[in-house]
C-alpha cells in the first residue's frame, strides 16, 4: 500500500509498504479521507508528543476491508470511524478511571501508524459505524475533542462566553457551546473568512488585529464591561492566552484549548488570579467521545458541511501541507483517496 512516512521531524515520502494485517479483535480501514488537523502541523515540526517514523494523520475515515476473526460487530463494506486513542487500562491513571491519562497514551496518526496511508489497523472496539459523508465523517474526530472540551468548561445556562479562535476545531466547539446554553456567545479572529461560517451561531463575531491587540480589547470591554463568564482561548497563540485575563469576570474560568508551543512560557499576573477568583482549565484531546461526537454531527448541533475548503489526493501531500502553512482562506484541509 502506499503511506506517507516521516523518518524524523521535516522529512517525509511517499512509500509503498506492506498493507496491515488483521489481528483477531481488528479491522483494516481501507481510508477514503483523512482530515489535516493544526497538530498534523506540530508533527511535522517534531513537536507535540508525536514519535518516530511515523504514518501521521488522526482525523480518518473509509469503508472496513478486513475483519479479524473474533470481529462480530462490523462487516467488510462498513462505513466507518476510528477513535485513534488507545489506552493501556494498566497505568495508574487508567486504574483510576482517568483514561485521558494514560501514562501510555498512545495515538494512531500520532505516536503510531495513522490515515495518510491507504489502510489503516484499528482496534474493533475503537471503530464506529456512520452515515456521515466522508468529508464530514473526517470531523467526528475533532468534534470529539469538542465534546471533551465542553464537559471541562461546563456552560451554565445563560453565560457570557468569549472565544478566541476560529480555526476549524474552534468552529466546532462554537456551535456546541451555543447549543451547551450559552446567553451570549462572541467569537473573535483575525480570519474574516472563518468568522464567516459562525454568523448564524455566534451573537457577535469580532476580527482581531495581530498588529494591535487595543482594537478588539476596546470593543470586547464596551460591550461586556464586567468581562465573561468563560474565556476560551482556541488560537493556540500564547499572546492572546496571556491577555484572556483581561475579558474575565470574577469567578471566571479561562480554557486553554489550542495547541501551544511546547517551549513557550507566558506572564500571569498571580494578584489578579487571587483576586478574582480566577480557574486556569486545560483541554486535551479526548477519549471515548466519538460516539456523542457522531450523533452531534448526525443530528445537525454541529454542522461541518461547508468546511472542507481544500481536496488533496496522497499524492500531493507537500501541496497540501503547503496549504495548510501559507494559505489565509483555508479551514480544512483533506487528503481523499479513490
Amino acid at each position: 500500500m502506499r503511506a506517507i512516512i516521516y523518518d524524523s521531524p521535516g522529512h517525509f515520502s511517499l512509500k509503498q509498504i506492506e498493507k496491515p494485517k488483521p489481528g483477531p479483535d481488528d479491522v483494516i480501514i481501507k481510508v477514503k479521507a483523512c482530515g489535516f488537523c493544526k497538530t498534523d502541523l506540530h508533527i511535522h515540526h517534531g513537536r507535540f508528543i508525536s514519535q518516530f517514523p511515523l504514518i501521521p494523520g488522526h482525523e480518518f475515515t473509509g469503508f472496513i476491508d478486513e475483519i479479524g476473526s473474533e470481529v462480530e460487530d462490523f462487516q467488510v463494506g462498513d462505513k466507518v470511524v476510528a477513535d485513534n486513542t488507545i489506552l493501556c487500562g494498566h497505568c495508574y491513571y487508567c486504574r483510576k478511571d482517568q483514561p485521558l491519562y494514560c501514562e501510555n497514551f498512545y495515538s494512531l496518526g500520532v505516536t503510531g501508524p495513522g490515515g495518510y496511508a491507504e489502510f489503516v489497523k484499528v482496534k474493533a472496539e475503537k471503530t464506529f459505524k456512520t452515515k456521515l459523508d466522508f468529508l464530514e465523517a473526517i470531523f467526528v474526530e475533532p468534534t470529539a475533542c469538542a465534546v471533551h472540551g465542553m464537559e471541562r468548561i461546563n456552560v451554565k445556562p445563560g453565560d457570557d462566553v468569549v472565544q478566541f479562535g476560529a480555526g476549524p476545531t474552534g468552529i466546532i466547539l462554537a456551535q456546541l457551546i451555543k447549543h451547551g446554553g450559552a446567553g451570549n456567545l462572541v467569537v473573535c479572529d483575525p480570519n474574516e473568512f472563518k468568522l464567516e461560517k459562525l454568523k448564524n451561531c455566534a451573537d457577535q463575531l469580532i476580527k482581531v488585529d495581530r498588529t494591535n491587540y487595543e482594537g478588539h480589547k476596546k470593543v470586547l470591554l464596551a460591550d461586556f464591561p464586567r468581562g465573561f463568564d468563560i474565556v476560551v482561548e482556541a488560537s493556540g497563540i500564547p499572546k492572546m492566552f496571556e491577555e484572556c485575563h483581561l475579558f474575565a469576570k470574577y469567578g471566571a474560568k479561562i480554557i486553554a484549548y489550542g495547541v501551544y508551543p511546547e517551549d513557550i512560557n507566558i506572564t500571569v499576573n498571580p494578584y489578579e488570579i487571587f483576586r478574582k477568583e480566577l480557574k486556569f482549565i486545560g483541554s486535551f484531546a479526548q477519549t471515548h467521545k466519538f460516539e456523542a461526537a457522531i450523533k452531534m454531527l448526525e443530528h445537525g448541533q454541529v454542522n461541518v458541511k461547508d468546511l472542507v475548503t481544500h481536496k488533496f489526493p496522497l499524492e500531493q501531500y507537500q501541496e497540501a501541507l503547503n496549504v495548510v502553512q501559507n494559505t489565509r482562506d483555508k479551514i480544512k484541509v483533506a487528503i481523499i483517496f479513490d
